[in-house]
């Protein structure tokens, strides 16, 4: 039987552990005088806390065990016995989700960086033992306080993939093609509607190690934004995104109209969200391999007054503006053209000088490195080393040790 193997929504109901009540006993132990109250506090109750990780990309999880409940604290007891802190109850869940209260509608956490926890639920405070209620008047005390109560409420996750670019475009346009041959991701690719039922995301990485995340989605059709294919639900995670990028199958496959296809996305995706239109987008005009995507070419362009990046995902062609005749085209041609465009919109910073409070130092000033020994003030074009001053270690009689 076929199983859900992608989730971007669920409700989820969390619940704090409860505090340990505080004991009340008595001390009664031969040669001890007196005697004298002794119970101890009972124990915290523990956390529910959301991480995000990068190694979960889908909320299947919990949508499969939505019930998240931390550990009580256990009571105290005598002897000045200490109940046990409630273990906290950390859940891993994708960067971009967005917690929301279904009970008032107030968002409670949006968790985008790796490693972000997030509490959702505070654990109960631990009860009081008679210990602290003695006095010079009230020698043998009783009382004693119960631990604090769990605190329980419903959650609404929902997932907006975290991307730098977003893949839009009518269904068979090549959008998983173009993101198999500009990343190490390998979505289902097929020549059938409809290959990409969820989010893919590729990384796209230059010379200099510098990464642009691009995200493909599943194809809409006109008429999605009223429920019509897979609707428009999964454009929720291009909300993120920072360039939009229609893909326009030229070709026309289908029996398709290029300039159409550009008309309604650019359509659909207003009635979804009148701010995505705003943002920088590409145009990239994909198959110029084939014989009809070069006679739509110029159509696409008068109607549309739209100039494309124009492309083909095929890996064995090299020189696409000679095999396609597209000598007096103006426009941008090629997988290198779209990299550079669209590194020049998202302008990522190169890994190799993200530790770098300064730009590193031009090559033509390095010192010669020929001889047998390297000179110290080479390793400052060295920038994937991490130069900095070590810390020193502190004496354990200073408080590292607890």
């Amino acid at each position: 039987m076929k199983t859900r193997t992608f989730i971007d929504q669920v409700d989820v109901i969390v619940r704090s552990g409860k505090g340990g009540d505080g004991a009340a006993t008595f001390r009664r132990e031969a040669l001890v005088a007196f005697g004298g109250p002794d119970g101890g506090d009972g124990g915290r109750g523990g956390d529910v806390v959301l991480r995000a990780s990068t190694h979960v990309n889908s909320l299947i999880a919990l949508y499969y065990d939505p019930k998240l409940f931390a550990e009580d604290g256990v009571p105290g007891s005598g002897k000045r016995c200490y109940g046990r802190r409630g273990k906290d109850l950390v859940v891993d869940v994708p960067c971009g989700t967005l917690v929301t209260d279904c009970a008032t509608g107030l968002l409670v956490a949006d968790i985008v960086s790796p490693g972000q926890r997030v509490v959702v639920a505070t654990g109960g405070a631990g009860g009081y033992g008679n210990v602290h209620f003695k006095s010079s008047v009230n020698q043998a005390p009783t009382e004693h306080t119960p631990g604090g109560p769990a605190e329980e409420r419903r959650l609404h996750l929902e997932l907006k993939t975290i991307a730098d670019a977003g893949l839009l475009g009518f269904p068979n346009a090549g959008k998983s093609s173009l993101l198999t041959a500009l990343s190490s991701a390998t979505p289902k690719i097929a020549s059938y509607p409809f290959t990409t039922l969820n989010p893919i995301v590729g990384t796209i990485e230059y010379d200099d190690f510098a990464q642009v995340r691009m995200a493909d989605v599943p194809g809409i059709i006109e008429g999605a934004s009223r429920g019509v294919g897979l609707g428009i639900d999964f454009l929720r995670h291009l909300e993120r995104a920072r360039v939009l990028v229609y893909v326009i199958d030229m070709a026309g496959t289908d029996n398709r109209k290029p300039w159409d296809d550009y008309r309604i996305l650019a359509a659909e995706i207003a009635d979804f969200n009148t701010e995505l239109p705003e943002r920088p987008f590409l145009v990239v005009a994909n198959k110029m391999d084939q014989a009809a995507a070069r006679r739509n070419l110029k159509r696409f362009v008068a109607e549309t007054g739209v100039t494309p990046i124009v492309l083909s995902c095929k890996p064995t062609l090299k020189n696409l503006r000679e095999y396609a005749d597209l000598k007096d085209y103006d426009g941008e041609v090629g997988l290198g053209a779209f990299k550079a465009a669209l590194r020049g919109i998202v302008n990522p910073k190169p890994r190799a000088h993200q530790h770098l409070d300064a730009a590193p130092p031009p090559l033509h000033e390095m010192p010669d490195t020929t001889g047998d020994e390297i000179p110290a003030e080479a390793l400052k074009f060295a920038t994937f080393l991490k130069l900095d001053a070590p810390k020193k270690k502190r004496h354990p009689s200073r408080g590292n040790i607890h």
